[in-house]
């Protein structure tokens, strides 16, 4: 079985996150750093090469393979952040309507720039799902 390459490192954050060469996308990830660390209570930690992590969780599925994987997280990807949203988007409809310019992948929200969407809605959002994580994998 293969392992899983997103593992959690001791690579910097801030070091990764100076590195981001567009200025703008690189004050917003300092914003969304802070904005992740406010809602969780837990250290940034770099995943794998590009995922500035947060919290964690063990998983286990049918086939075997298991793994650890952050709770939330995000990643200053070239054309936009990809924001992890680990319990999806089927219970947050009418916050997705309200953040403003957005796409949605399975358990990935995808922005652009912060300006462009109500940080607000993004903070409950990060914050549900966090929680989500955090009680269903305490048990």
């Amino acid at each position: 079985m293969t392992e899983n390459k997103t593992k959690a490192n001791n690579k910097s954050v801030i070091a990764f996150l100076n590195s981001i060469e567009d200025e703008e996308k690189r004050k917003d990830a300092y914003v969304l750093m802070e904005l992740f660390k406010n809602i969780t209570h837990e250290p940034a930690v770099m995943w794998g090469e590009s995922i500035v992590g947060f919290g964690s969780y063990h998983y286990k599925y049918d086939s075997g393979r298991e793994g650890d994987m952050c709770i939330t997280g995000f990643s200053p990807r070239k054309a936009n952040f990809s924001i992890y949203i680990m319990s999806g988007f089927s219970n947050q409809q009418e916050l997705l309507k309200q953040l403003g310019a957005h796409k949605t992948g399975k358990a990935c929200l995808y922005i652009k720039r912060l300006s462009n969407i109500d940080i607000d809605v993004l903070s409950e959002m990060i914050r549900s799902s966090y929680l989500h994580y955090k009680n269903k994998h305490s048990q």
